[in-house]
C-alpha cells in the first residue's frame, strides 16, 4: 500500500519505453547525495546492477565542477527505484504532474555513479552548487536481472568521442587551443589536418590528426595535458613548426603538390604521428641544450633520410616491418632525430639506447 505521508516529491514528466513508463524529473543538487544510493558493497560483480566505483576519476570531475560554476554541463542520472511510486497528473496534463516515492524506498543509481559521487564531493568544496538541477530519469525497479540488463543496454551504444575531435571541441583546455591554433594557421598543418577523428584513412588528403599535434606539442613544451599553456608557449610551438617545416623538404613538396599526401603516408616516417612525436621529444632536448641558437640546429633535419626503406628505422620506428606507436619506439626514433643534430642522449633516452644497441648488435 503506498503511503503518501513520508515521501519525496519530484516535479516530473512521465513516458513510456517498451511498455514501462518512466520519469523525468529536476533534482537540486543539494539532495543527490542524501536520496540516490549507489550499490558500493564489495559484493560479486554477478550480485551487483553496477561496476564498481573508479574513485581515481572523481578529483577531474570534482575540479570540473568547482572550476566552472556557471559553464559545467551534467547529462542525466538514471535509477531505479525499488517499489512503488505514485505519479499524480496536472489538470490537463496527461503526462506533466508530481511524482511521489516514498521516503524508505531504495533509489540506486544504474548510470551516473560518477557523477553522484562527484556531486557530493564538489558539494564540501562549494555548497553553493547544492542550488543547482540535474535531471533524472527513473525507472520502477523490477529486480536484479532487470537492473542488470538496463546497465548493459544504457551502455551498449555508447562511444567515447575520438581525442581529435574532443581536442576540436574543448575550449577549456589549453594545450587544445595551441593544437586548434597550430592546424589553422602554421605549416605543415595548414589545410592537412585532421580534425575529427584520431587516424588518418590511406586515401584521405589530410596528414596528422588534432591529437597527434595536441601531444607532440605538449612533449615539445615538456608539459601534460592538465598543464596550463600560456602565449609564450604558442610563439615558441609556432616557431618550433614552422622551423621543422622549412628543414623538411618533403612537407614542402606535399603543400605545393609535388608530393601527394597518400604517397608521402606509404613511403616516409615523417608523415605520420610517430615521426610527429619524436619530433617533439626532440625538440624538447634541442630547446635544454641549445636554447639560444636551437632554430639553426633545426635546419640539421635536412639532413635525415626519412623513407622507411632506410634500415636506420627498423626496430625503432618500425617493429616487422610496420609503425609502431610505442612509447620506446617513439623515443628511439627521436635518438636518432638527437644522433643528427649532434645533441646528447640523456637519462632515460640515454638508457634506452643502450639496451637497444645491446640486443641488436
Amino acid at each position: 500500500m503506498f503511503d503518501n505521508k513520508y515521501c519525496y516529491s519530484f516535479p516530473t514528466v512521465r513516458g513510456q519505453q517498451a511498455g514501462r513508463p518512466f520519469y523525468i524529473a529536476t533534482c537540486p543538487l543539494r539532495i543527490i547525495p542524501k536520496i540516490f544510493l549507489f550499490d558500493e558493497e564489495e559484493v560479486p560483480a554477478e550480485l551487483r546492477a553496477q561496476r564498481s566505483l573508479n574513485r581515481t576519476r572523481l578529483p577531474e570531475m570534482v575540479r570540473y565542477l568547482v572550476d566552472n560554476p556557471k559553464e559545467y554541463v551534467f547529462s542525466s542520472l538514471t535509477a531505479s527505484v525499488g517499489t512503488e511510486v505514485r505519479f499524480i497528473p496536472h489538470e490537463g496534463a496527461h503526462d506533466l504532474g508530481i511524482l511521489q516515492v516514498p521516503m524508505d524506498a531504495e533509489i540506486l543509481i544504474n548510470d551516473g555513479q560518477h557523477r553522484r559521487a562527484a556531486i557530493e564531493e564538489a558539494l564540501k568544496e562549494m555548497p553553493e552548487l547544492g542550488q543547482d538541477n540535474i535531471s533524472v530519469l527513473f525507472f520502477v525497479d523490477e529486480g536484479l536481472k532487470r537492473s542488470q540488463q538496463m546497465f548493459a543496454d544504457l551502455n551498449k551504444y555508447a562511444v567515447k568521442p575520438s581525442p581529435s575531435i574532443s581536442a576540436l571541441y574543448d575550449f577549456r583546455d589549453s594545450s587544445a587551443c595551441i593544437a586548434r591554433y597550430l592546424s589553422m594557421e602554421v605549416k605543415p598543418f595548414i589545410g592537412y589536418t585532421e580534425m575529427e577523428f584520431s587516424t588518418v584513412s590511406p586515401k584521405s588528403a589530410k596528414l596528422f590528426t588534432l591529437s597527434s599535434i595536441k601531444q607532440a606539442t605538449q612533449i615539445l613544451l615538456s608539459k601534460t595535458a592538465r598543464s596550463k599553456f600560456d602565449d609564450s608557449d604558442l610563439q615558441l610551438a609556432v616557431s618550433f613548426w614552422q622551423g621543422c617545416y622549412s628543414a623538411i623538404s618533403e612537407w614542402q613538396q606535399v603543400h605545393s603538390k609535388e608530393l601527394s599526401p597518400a604517397n608521402f603516408r606509404q613511403e616516409f616516417i615523417h608523415a605520420h604521428g610517430i615521426g610527429l612525436h619524436a619530433l617533439g621529444h626532440l625538440g624538447r632536448s634541442l630547446l635544454r641544450q641549445h636554447p639560444a641558437d636551437w632554430q639553426s640546429k633545426l635546419q640539421n633535419l635536412n639532413k635525415i633520410d626519412w623513407r622507411k626503406s632506410n634500415p636506420i628505422w627498423d626496430n625503432r620506428a618500425l617493429h616487422h616491418g610496420k609503425l609502431s606507436k610505442a612509447s620506446s619506439n617513439i623515443k628511439l626514433t627521436a635518438n636518432i632525430l638527437r644522433q643528427a643534430l649532434d645533441l646528447q642522449l640523456e637519462g632515460d633516452d640515454k638508457k634506452l639506447e643502450k639496451e637497444f644497441s645491446s640486443n641488436h648488435v
